[in-house]
Protein backbone atom coordinates (compact mmCIF):
# COMPACT_ATOMS: atom_id res chain seq x y z
CA UNK A 1 0.00 0.00 0.00
CA UNK A 2 1.42 3.36 -0.97
CA UNK A 3 1.57 6.32 1.34
CA UNK A 4 0.36 9.44 -0.49
CA UNK A 5 0.57 13.00 0.63
CA UNK A 6 3.77 12.77 2.61
CA UNK A 7 5.95 15.73 3.45
CA UNK A 8 9.00 16.52 1.44
CA UNK A 9 11.63 19.03 2.39
CA UNK A 10 14.29 20.29 0.00
CA UNK A 11 16.74 22.38 1.96
CA UNK A 12 15.39 25.83 2.76
CA UNK A 13 12.49 25.52 0.32
CA UNK A 14 8.90 25.11 1.38
CA UNK A 15 7.48 21.59 1.84
CA UNK A 16 5.77 20.18 -1.24
CA UNK A 17 3.27 17.44 -1.99
CA UNK A 18 5.22 14.25 -2.67
CA UNK A 19 4.48 11.90 -5.59
CA UNK A 20 3.56 8.72 -3.71
CA UNK A 21 0.07 7.78 -4.94
CA UNK A 22 -0.93 5.16 -7.51
CA UNK A 23 -4.21 4.98 -9.43
CA UNK A 24 -5.76 2.57 -6.94
CA UNK A 25 -5.16 5.12 -4.15
CA UNK A 26 -7.25 7.59 -6.14
CA UNK A 27 -9.86 4.90 -6.78
CA UNK A 28 -10.03 4.27 -3.03
CA UNK A 29 -10.77 7.99 -2.61
CA UNK A 30 -13.51 7.76 -5.24
CA UNK A 31 -15.32 5.13 -3.19
CA UNK A 32 -16.60 8.10 -1.23
CA UNK A 33 -19.27 8.71 -3.85
CA UNK A 34 -21.16 5.37 -3.48
CA UNK A 35 -21.03 6.03 0.25
CA UNK A 36 -22.21 9.60 -0.34
CA UNK A 37 -25.39 8.19 -1.85
CA UNK A 38 -26.53 7.62 1.75
CA UNK A 39 -27.35 11.31 2.16
CA UNK A 40 -29.88 11.73 -0.63
CA UNK A 41 -30.99 8.29 -1.82
CA UNK A 42 -33.89 7.95 0.62
CA UNK A 43 -35.20 11.44 -0.03
CA UNK A 44 -35.04 10.91 -3.81
CA UNK A 45 -37.00 7.65 -3.61
CA UNK A 46 -39.59 9.26 -1.37
CA UNK A 47 -39.94 12.28 -3.63
CA UNK A 48 -39.70 10.75 -7.09
CA UNK A 49 -40.92 7.21 -6.66
CA UNK A 50 -38.46 4.36 -7.01
CA UNK A 51 -38.49 4.24 -10.81
CA UNK A 52 -38.06 8.00 -11.02
CA UNK A 53 -35.16 7.91 -8.58
CA UNK A 54 -33.48 5.03 -10.42
CA UNK A 55 -33.82 6.80 -13.77
CA UNK A 56 -32.45 10.09 -12.49
CA UNK A 57 -29.55 8.55 -10.59
CA UNK A 58 -28.63 6.65 -13.74
CA UNK A 59 -28.93 9.80 -15.87
CA UNK A 60 -26.85 11.76 -13.38
CA UNK A 61 -24.09 9.15 -13.45
CA UNK A 62 -24.12 9.03 -17.27
CA UNK A 63 -23.53 12.80 -17.25
CA UNK A 64 -20.78 12.31 -14.68
CA UNK A 65 -19.16 9.62 -16.83
CA UNK A 66 -19.03 11.92 -19.86
CA UNK A 67 -17.61 14.86 -17.92
CA UNK A 68 -15.00 12.76 -16.15
CA UNK A 69 -13.78 11.39 -19.48
CA UNK A 70 -13.20 15.00 -20.51
CA UNK A 71 -11.28 15.65 -17.29
CA UNK A 72 -8.77 12.93 -18.16
CA UNK A 73 -7.37 15.15 -20.94
CA UNK A 74 -7.29 18.21 -18.68
CA UNK A 75 -5.67 16.37 -15.78
CA UNK A 76 -2.86 15.23 -18.07
CA UNK A 77 -2.39 18.78 -19.38
CA UNK A 78 -1.93 20.26 -15.91
CA UNK A 79 -0.24 17.47 -13.94
CA UNK A 80 1.20 19.71 -11.21
CA UNK A 81 -2.07 21.35 -10.14
CA UNK A 82 -3.85 20.29 -6.94
CA UNK A 83 -6.80 22.52 -7.87
CA UNK A 84 -8.66 19.82 -9.78
CA UNK A 85 -11.51 20.92 -12.02
CA UNK A 86 -11.45 24.45 -10.59
CA UNK A 87 -7.95 24.86 -12.07
CA UNK A 88 -9.17 23.59 -15.44
CA UNK A 89 -11.92 26.23 -15.42
CA UNK A 90 -9.40 28.93 -14.51
CA UNK A 91 -7.04 27.96 -17.33
CA UNK A 92 -9.80 27.78 -19.91
CA UNK A 93 -11.37 31.13 -19.08
CA UNK A 94 -8.49 33.28 -17.79
CA UNK A 95 -7.93 35.13 -21.08
CA UNK A 96 -11.64 36.01 -21.30
CA UNK A 97 -12.87 36.33 -17.71
CA UNK A 98 -10.28 36.20 -14.90
CA UNK A 99 -13.08 36.26 -12.32
CA UNK A 100 -13.86 32.66 -13.30
CA UNK A 101 -10.79 31.58 -11.28
CA UNK A 102 -12.09 32.58 -7.85
CA UNK A 103 -15.71 31.69 -8.72
CA UNK A 104 -14.79 28.16 -9.78
CA UNK A 105 -12.32 27.66 -6.96
CA UNK A 106 -14.59 28.69 -4.09
CA UNK A 107 -17.56 27.01 -5.80
CA UNK A 108 -15.60 23.76 -5.83
CA UNK A 109 -14.02 24.16 -2.40
CA UNK A 110 -17.22 24.81 -0.44
CA UNK A 111 -19.18 21.58 -1.16
CA UNK A 112 -16.15 19.34 -0.67
CA UNK A 113 -15.28 21.06 2.59
CA UNK A 114 -18.83 21.03 3.97
CA UNK A 115 -19.19 17.34 3.18
CA UNK A 116 -17.83 16.89 6.71
CA UNK A 117 -20.92 18.60 8.14
CA UNK A 118 -23.26 16.56 5.93
CA UNK A 119 -21.95 13.16 6.93
CA UNK A 120 -21.09 14.06 10.51
CA UNK A 121 -24.78 14.82 11.00
CA UNK A 122 -25.76 11.53 9.35
CA UNK A 123 -23.33 9.62 11.59
CA UNK A 124 -24.98 11.29 14.59
CA UNK A 125 -28.41 10.19 13.33
CA UNK A 126 -27.19 6.60 12.86
CA UNK A 127 -25.72 6.51 16.37
CA UNK A 128 -28.98 7.83 17.79
CA UNK A 129 -31.17 5.38 15.82
CA UNK A 130 -29.02 2.33 16.57
CA UNK A 131 -27.89 2.84 20.17
CA UNK A 132 -29.54 5.94 21.73
CA UNK A 133 -33.11 6.20 20.38
CA UNK A 134 -34.27 8.02 23.52
CA UNK A 135 -31.88 10.94 23.03
CA UNK A 136 -34.33 13.15 21.13
CA UNK A 137 -33.62 16.47 22.88
CA UNK A 138 -32.86 19.76 21.11
CA UNK A 139 -31.48 23.09 22.30
CA UNK A 140 -32.28 26.23 20.29
CA UNK A 141 -29.53 28.86 20.20
CA UNK A 142 -30.99 31.55 17.96
CA UNK A 143 -30.25 30.56 14.34
CA UNK A 144 -28.24 27.57 15.60
CA UNK A 145 -29.50 24.31 17.06
CA UNK A 146 -27.93 21.55 19.12
CA UNK A 147 -29.28 18.02 19.26
CA UNK A 148 -27.81 14.62 20.03
CA UNK A 149 -26.95 13.88 16.36
CA UNK A 150 -25.40 17.33 15.93
CA UNK A 151 -23.28 17.00 19.09
CA UNK A 152 -22.03 13.59 17.92
CA UNK A 153 -21.32 15.10 14.52
CA UNK A 154 -19.32 17.97 16.02
CA UNK A 155 -17.19 15.48 17.97
CA UNK A 156 -16.47 13.52 14.77
CA UNK A 157 -15.47 16.71 12.91
CA UNK A 158 -13.01 17.71 15.64
CA UNK A 159 -11.45 14.24 15.73
CA UNK A 160 -10.92 14.18 11.96
CA UNK A 161 -9.48 17.68 12.05
CA UNK A 162 -6.91 16.59 14.64
CA UNK A 163 -5.99 13.56 12.53
CA UNK A 164 -5.64 15.68 9.38
CA UNK A 165 -3.30 18.08 11.17
CA UNK A 166 -0.89 15.18 11.66
CA UNK A 167 -0.96 14.42 7.94
CA UNK A 168 -3.19 12.40 5.64
CA UNK A 169 -0.35 10.03 4.81
CA UNK A 170 -0.51 8.76 8.39
CA UNK A 171 -4.19 7.94 7.90
CA UNK A 172 -3.99 6.36 4.44
CA UNK A 173 -4.40 2.95 6.02
CA UNK A 174 -7.66 4.26 7.52
CA UNK A 175 -8.85 5.16 4.02
CA UNK A 176 -8.21 1.63 2.82
CA UNK A 177 -9.80 0.16 5.95
CA UNK A 178 -12.94 2.29 5.70
CA UNK A 179 -13.09 1.75 1.92
CA UNK A 180 -13.00 -2.00 2.53
CA UNK A 181 -15.64 -1.69 5.24
CA UNK A 182 -17.84 0.23 2.79
CA UNK A 183 -17.87 -2.79 0.51
CA UNK A 184 -19.51 -4.89 3.24
CA UNK A 185 -22.77 -2.90 3.56
CA UNK A 186 -22.74 -2.31 -0.20
CA UNK A 187 -22.61 -6.06 -0.76
CA UNK A 188 -25.41 -6.57 1.80
CA UNK A 189 -27.64 -3.97 0.13
CA UNK A 190 -26.83 -4.98 -3.45
CA UNK A 191 -27.12 -8.76 -3.07
CA UNK A 192 -29.25 -9.85 -0.09
CA UNK A 193 -32.46 -8.02 -1.08
CA UNK A 194 -32.57 -9.96 -4.37
CA UNK A 195 -31.93 -13.25 -2.53
CA UNK A 196 -34.40 -12.61 0.30
CA UNK A 197 -37.48 -13.75 -1.58
CA UNK A 198 -39.21 -10.48 -0.57
CA UNK A 199 -37.88 -8.26 -3.34
CA UNK A 200 -40.51 -7.09 -5.80
CA UNK A 201 -41.10 -4.25 -8.24
CA UNK A 202 -44.87 -4.44 -7.82
CA UNK A 203 -45.08 -1.48 -5.46
CA UNK A 204 -42.65 0.83 -7.26
CA UNK A 205 -43.87 4.02 -8.91
CA UNK A 206 -42.88 6.81 -11.29
CA UNK A 207 -43.98 10.12 -9.77
CA UNK A 208 -42.79 12.48 -12.53
CA UNK A 209 -45.61 13.59 -14.80
CA UNK A 210 -46.04 16.39 -17.33
CA UNK A 211 -44.15 19.69 -17.36
CA UNK A 212 -44.12 19.86 -13.57
CA UNK A 213 -42.41 16.48 -13.59
CA UNK A 214 -39.73 17.79 -15.96
CA UNK A 215 -39.06 20.72 -13.62
CA UNK A 216 -38.92 18.42 -10.62
CA UNK A 217 -36.51 16.11 -12.44
CA UNK A 218 -34.18 19.04 -13.18
CA UNK A 219 -34.31 20.12 -9.54
CA UNK A 220 -33.40 16.62 -8.38
CA UNK A 221 -30.53 16.45 -10.88
CA UNK A 222 -29.32 19.62 -9.17
CA UNK A 223 -29.55 17.93 -5.77
CA UNK A 224 -27.78 14.79 -7.04
CA UNK A 225 -24.90 16.66 -8.68
CA UNK A 226 -22.21 16.50 -6.01
CA UNK A 227 -22.97 12.87 -5.18
CA UNK A 228 -22.68 11.78 -8.83
CA UNK A 229 -20.00 14.09 -10.20
CA UNK A 230 -17.76 13.89 -7.16
CA UNK A 231 -15.71 11.06 -8.66
CA UNK A 232 -13.59 13.83 -10.18
CA UNK A 233 -11.89 14.01 -6.76
CA UNK A 234 -9.28 11.70 -8.29
CA UNK A 235 -8.03 14.60 -10.44
CA UNK A 236 -7.34 16.82 -7.43
CA UNK A 237 -4.50 14.54 -6.38
CA UNK A 238 -2.83 14.61 -9.83
CA UNK A 239 0.43 16.13 -8.48
CA UNK A 240 0.76 13.25 -6.04
CA UNK A 241 0.44 10.30 -8.45
CA UNK A 242 3.71 8.58 -9.36
CA UNK A 243 2.70 8.45 -13.02
CA UNK A 244 0.51 11.53 -13.31
CA UNK A 245 -0.96 10.86 -16.74
CA UNK A 246 -1.64 7.14 -16.46
CA UNK A 247 -2.63 7.03 -12.79
CA UNK A 248 -4.99 10.02 -13.01
CA UNK A 249 -6.87 8.71 -16.04
CA UNK A 250 -7.12 5.19 -14.63
CA UNK A 251 -8.41 6.44 -11.28
CA UNK A 252 -11.03 8.68 -12.92
CA UNK A 253 -12.32 5.97 -15.23
CA UNK A 254 -12.36 3.19 -12.65
CA UNK A 255 -14.14 5.39 -10.13
CA UNK A 256 -16.86 6.59 -12.47
CA UNK A 257 -17.64 3.12 -13.89
CA UNK A 258 -17.85 1.55 -10.44
CA UNK A 259 -20.14 4.33 -9.23
CA UNK A 260 -22.36 4.01 -12.29
CA UNK A 261 -23.13 0.40 -11.41
CA UNK A 262 -23.78 1.15 -7.74
CA UNK A 263 -26.02 4.15 -8.42
CA UNK A 264 -28.36 2.08 -10.59
CA UNK A 265 -28.46 -1.14 -8.56
CA UNK A 266 -28.62 0.26 -5.01
CA UNK A 267 -31.94 2.18 -5.30
CA UNK A 268 -33.43 -0.75 -7.24
CA UNK A 269 -32.43 -3.29 -4.58
CA UNK A 270 -33.49 -1.26 -1.52
CA UNK A 271 -36.77 0.11 -2.86
CA UNK A 272 -37.83 -3.32 -4.11
CA UNK A 273 -37.09 -4.85 -0.72
CA UNK A 274 -38.25 -2.19 1.77
CA UNK A 275 -40.86 -0.35 -0.28
CA UNK A 276 -41.04 3.31 -1.20
CA UNK A 277 -43.20 4.33 1.73
CA UNK A 278 -40.90 3.01 4.43
CA UNK A 279 -37.89 4.65 2.83
CA UNK A 280 -39.74 7.95 2.41
CA UNK A 281 -40.77 8.03 6.08
CA UNK A 282 -37.17 7.65 7.31
CA UNK A 283 -35.03 8.93 4.43
CA UNK A 284 -31.82 9.15 6.46
CA UNK A 285 -32.01 6.30 8.97
CA UNK A 286 -33.94 3.63 7.03
CA UNK A 287 -30.58 1.88 6.47
CA UNK A 288 -30.44 0.89 10.14
CA UNK A 289 -33.76 -0.93 9.93
CA UNK A 290 -32.76 -2.51 6.62
CA UNK A 291 -29.62 -3.92 8.19
CA UNK A 292 -31.60 -5.39 11.06
CA UNK A 293 -34.04 -7.07 8.67
CA UNK A 294 -31.37 -8.42 6.33
CA UNK A 295 -28.73 -9.63 8.80
CA UNK A 296 -30.59 -9.82 12.11
CA UNK A 297 -28.28 -9.61 15.12
CA UNK A 298 -25.43 -8.32 13.00
CA UNK A 299 -27.35 -5.12 12.30
CA UNK A 300 -25.28 -3.17 14.81
CA UNK A 301 -22.06 -4.32 13.19
CA UNK A 302 -23.37 -3.35 9.76
CA UNK A 303 -24.19 0.12 11.10
CA UNK A 304 -20.58 0.41 12.30
CA UNK A 305 -19.41 -0.50 8.79
CA UNK A 306 -21.70 2.11 7.29
CA UNK A 307 -20.45 4.75 9.72
CA UNK A 308 -16.88 3.82 8.75
CA UNK A 309 -17.74 4.36 5.09
CA UNK A 310 -19.03 7.84 5.93
CA UNK A 311 -15.73 8.56 7.67
CA UNK A 312 -14.09 7.76 4.34
CA UNK A 313 -16.15 10.52 2.70
CA UNK A 314 -15.22 12.97 5.42
CA UNK A 315 -11.50 12.20 5.24
CA UNK A 316 -11.55 12.58 1.46
CA UNK A 317 -13.59 15.79 1.62
CA UNK A 318 -11.24 17.30 4.17
CA UNK A 319 -8.17 16.33 2.12
CA UNK A 320 -9.68 17.56 -1.15
CA UNK A 321 -11.07 20.82 0.20
CA UNK A 322 -7.91 21.76 2.11
CA UNK A 323 -5.74 21.14 -0.97
CA UNK A 324 -8.01 23.25 -3.16
CA UNK A 325 -7.87 26.14 -0.68
CA UNK A 326 -4.09 25.78 -0.42
CA UNK A 327 -3.84 25.82 -4.23
CA UNK A 328 -6.03 28.94 -4.34
CA UNK A 329 -3.64 30.76 -2.03
CA UNK A 330 -0.61 29.52 -3.94
CA UNK A 331 -1.92 30.49 -7.39
CA UNK A 332 -3.47 33.81 -6.43
CA UNK A 333 -7.24 33.20 -6.36
CA UNK A 334 -7.58 33.88 -2.64
CA UNK A 335 -5.54 35.55 0.07
CA UNK A 336 -1.86 34.62 0.19
CA UNK A 337 -2.07 33.27 3.75
CA UNK A 338 -3.96 30.18 2.55
CA UNK A 339 -1.16 29.06 0.22
CA UNK A 340 1.10 27.83 3.02
CA UNK A 341 2.07 24.34 4.20
CA UNK A 342 3.41 23.66 7.66
CA UNK A 343 6.69 21.86 8.27
CA UNK A 344 5.01 18.47 7.74
CA UNK A 345 3.62 19.51 4.36
CA UNK A 346 0.07 19.87 5.75
CA UNK A 347 -2.17 22.82 4.67
CA UNK A 348 -2.87 23.63 8.33
CA UNK A 349 -4.47 27.04 7.78
CA UNK A 350 -6.86 25.61 5.21
CA UNK A 351 -7.78 22.89 7.69
CA UNK A 352 -8.56 25.44 10.41
CA UNK A 353 -10.87 27.27 8.00
CA UNK A 354 -12.56 23.94 7.22
CA UNK A 355 -13.10 23.26 10.93
CA UNK A 356 -14.77 26.62 11.54
CA UNK A 357 -16.93 26.42 8.39
CA UNK A 358 -18.19 22.91 9.18
CA UNK A 359 -19.11 23.72 12.77
CA UNK A 360 -21.13 26.74 11.63
CA UNK A 361 -22.81 24.88 8.78
CA UNK A 362 -23.78 21.88 10.90
CA UNK A 363 -25.38 23.89 13.72
CA UNK A 364 -27.11 26.41 11.42
CA UNK A 365 -28.28 24.44 8.35
CA UNK A 366 -28.89 21.29 10.42
CA UNK A 367 -30.21 18.80 7.83
CA UNK A 368 -27.80 16.96 5.51
CA UNK A 369 -29.75 17.64 2.31
CA UNK A 370 -30.04 21.36 3.09
CA UNK A 371 -26.24 21.51 3.36
CA UNK A 372 -25.92 19.54 0.12
CA UNK A 373 -28.17 21.80 -1.96
CA UNK A 374 -26.36 24.86 -0.59
CA UNK A 375 -22.99 23.67 -1.86
CA UNK A 376 -24.29 22.42 -5.19
CA UNK A 377 -24.83 25.92 -6.59
CA UNK A 378 -21.11 26.61 -6.79
CA UNK A 379 -20.24 22.99 -7.57
CA UNK A 380 -22.40 22.77 -10.69
CA UNK A 381 -21.17 26.20 -11.77
CA UNK A 382 -17.58 24.93 -11.50
CA UNK A 383 -18.36 21.93 -13.70
CA UNK A 384 -19.97 24.19 -16.32
CA UNK A 385 -16.89 26.41 -16.37
CA UNK A 386 -14.47 23.46 -16.42
CA UNK A 387 -16.25 21.62 -19.25
CA UNK A 388 -16.55 24.76 -21.36
CA UNK A 389 -12.93 25.55 -20.44
CA UNK A 390 -11.93 22.28 -22.10
CA UNK A 391 -13.52 23.43 -25.35
CA UNK A 392 -11.98 26.90 -25.07
CA UNK A 393 -8.51 25.46 -24.51
CA UNK A 394 -8.86 23.39 -27.68
CA UNK A 395 -9.56 26.66 -29.55
CA UNK A 396 -7.28 29.13 -27.77
CA UNK A 397 -4.26 26.96 -26.97
CA UNK A 398 -4.25 24.13 -29.50
CA UNK A 399 -0.48 23.64 -29.25
CA UNK A 400 -0.40 22.84 -25.55
CA UNK A 401 0.94 19.32 -24.93
CA UNK A 402 -1.93 16.87 -24.45
CA UNK A 403 -0.58 13.49 -23.30
CA UNK A 404 -4.18 12.27 -23.42
CA UNK A 405 -6.03 13.68 -26.43
CA UNK A 406 -9.71 12.84 -26.76
CA UNK A 407 -11.45 12.52 -30.16
CA UNK A 408 -12.71 15.72 -31.75
CA UNK A 409 -16.39 15.01 -31.07
CA UNK A 410 -15.76 15.71 -27.37
CA UNK A 411 -15.62 19.47 -28.12
CA UNK A 412 -19.28 19.79 -29.23
CA UNK A 413 -20.19 17.26 -26.54
CA UNK A 414 -18.58 19.56 -23.97
CA UNK A 415 -20.69 22.51 -25.12
CA UNK A 416 -23.82 20.34 -25.05
CA UNK A 417 -23.05 19.17 -21.51
CA UNK A 418 -22.30 22.72 -20.37
CA UNK A 419 -25.60 23.95 -21.80
CA UNK A 420 -27.66 21.22 -20.18
CA UNK A 421 -25.94 21.70 -16.82
CA UNK A 422 -26.63 25.43 -17.04
CA UNK A 423 -30.33 24.58 -17.38
CA UNK A 424 -30.06 22.29 -14.33
CA UNK A 425 -28.30 25.07 -12.40
CA UNK A 426 -30.90 27.73 -13.16
CA UNK A 427 -33.94 25.54 -12.52
CA UNK A 428 -32.42 23.81 -9.50
CA UNK A 429 -31.07 26.90 -7.74
CA UNK A 430 -34.41 28.68 -8.04
CA UNK A 431 -36.59 25.71 -7.17
CA UNK A 432 -34.92 23.23 -4.86
CA UNK A 433 -37.62 23.93 -2.29
CA UNK A 434 -39.66 21.56 -4.52
CA UNK A 435 -37.79 18.71 -2.84
CA UNK A 436 -38.74 19.94 0.64
CA UNK A 437 -35.06 20.50 1.48
CA UNK A 438 -33.76 24.04 1.34
CA UNK A 439 -35.10 27.43 0.38
CA UNK A 440 -34.10 31.08 0.30
CA UNK A 441 -31.77 30.75 3.28
CA UNK A 442 -29.71 28.06 1.59
CA UNK A 443 -29.67 29.99 -1.69
CA UNK A 444 -28.54 33.12 0.18
CA UNK A 445 -25.71 31.23 1.89
CA UNK A 446 -24.54 29.79 -1.45
CA UNK A 447 -24.50 33.20 -3.13
CA UNK A 448 -22.74 34.76 -0.12
CA UNK A 449 -19.98 32.15 -0.30
CA UNK A 450 -19.37 32.84 -4.00
CA UNK A 451 -19.40 36.61 -3.38
CA UNK A 452 -16.92 36.26 -0.52
CA UNK A 453 -14.62 34.25 -2.78
CA UNK A 454 -14.61 37.00 -5.42
CA UNK A 455 -13.99 39.71 -2.79
CA UNK A 456 -11.01 37.83 -1.35
CA UNK A 457 -9.61 37.42 -4.87
CA UNK A 458 -10.02 41.16 -5.46
CA UNK A 459 -8.17 41.89 -2.21
CA UNK A 460 -5.38 39.50 -3.22
CA UNK A 461 -4.91 41.00 -6.67
CA UNK A 462 -5.38 44.68 -5.78
CA UNK A 463 -3.73 44.82 -2.36
CA UNK A 464 -1.50 41.86 -1.59
CA UNK A 465 0.00 41.38 -5.06
CA UNK A 466 0.67 45.12 -5.52
CA UNK A 467 2.93 45.48 -2.49
CA UNK A 468 6.56 46.53 -3.00
CA UNK A 469 8.71 43.95 -4.74
CA UNK A 470 10.62 42.94 -1.62
CA UNK A 471 7.44 41.79 0.13
CA UNK A 472 6.32 39.56 -2.71
CA UNK A 473 6.85 35.81 -2.61
CA UNK A 474 9.80 34.26 -4.41
CA UNK A 475 9.33 33.87 -8.18
CA UNK A 476 8.49 30.33 -9.29
CA UNK A 477 11.26 28.17 -10.64
CA UNK A 478 11.39 27.65 -14.45
CA UNK A 479 10.15 24.09 -14.29
CA UNK A 480 7.16 25.18 -12.18
CA UNK A 481 6.30 27.93 -14.66
CA UNK A 482 6.46 25.51 -17.57
CA UNK A 483 4.26 22.96 -15.76
CA UNK A 484 1.68 25.60 -14.87
CA UNK A 485 1.50 26.58 -18.54
CA UNK A 486 0.86 23.03 -19.64
CA UNK A 487 4.44 22.19 -20.60
CA UNK A 488 5.84 18.72 -20.55
CA UNK A 489 8.21 19.44 -17.69
CA UNK A 490 7.24 18.17 -14.28
CA UNK A 491 8.35 19.67 -11.02
CA UNK A 492 11.04 17.69 -9.31
CA UNK A 493 9.21 16.38 -6.32
CA UNK A 494 11.04 14.03 -3.98
CA UNK A 495 10.02 10.44 -3.89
Amino acid sequence: MSNPLTTAETGPEQPVLAKRMRWYDGFAMSLTMPAALVASLGASIGGLGAWGAIALWAASMVLATATNWIYTELAAMFPESSGGIAHYATEGWKSRAPVVGPLASVGYWFPWTTSLAIYAGIIGSFVQAQWFPGQDWTVELGPAQLSFPIVVGLAVIVLLFCAAMIGLHVAMWVIYLTGGMLLVPLAVFLVLPFLSGEWSTAGLHWDLHGLSGVREALVWLYVMAWTSFGVEVCATFAPEYKDTVRDTSRALRAGVLFSLGVFVLLPLALSGYLGERKIGEEPTTFYVGAFQELVGGAGGLMTVFLIASLLLIMITGLADGSRVLFNMGKEGTTIRQMGVLNRRGVPARALVVALVINVLVLVCLKTPLAILVTGNLGYILTHILAISGFALLRKDRPDLPRPIRLPGFFVPLAWLLAGFMTLVLVVGATGFSVTGYGGYKELGVALAVLTAGVLLWAYRTRVQDRRPEETRPEEPRPEETEAAGGGAARSRLPE
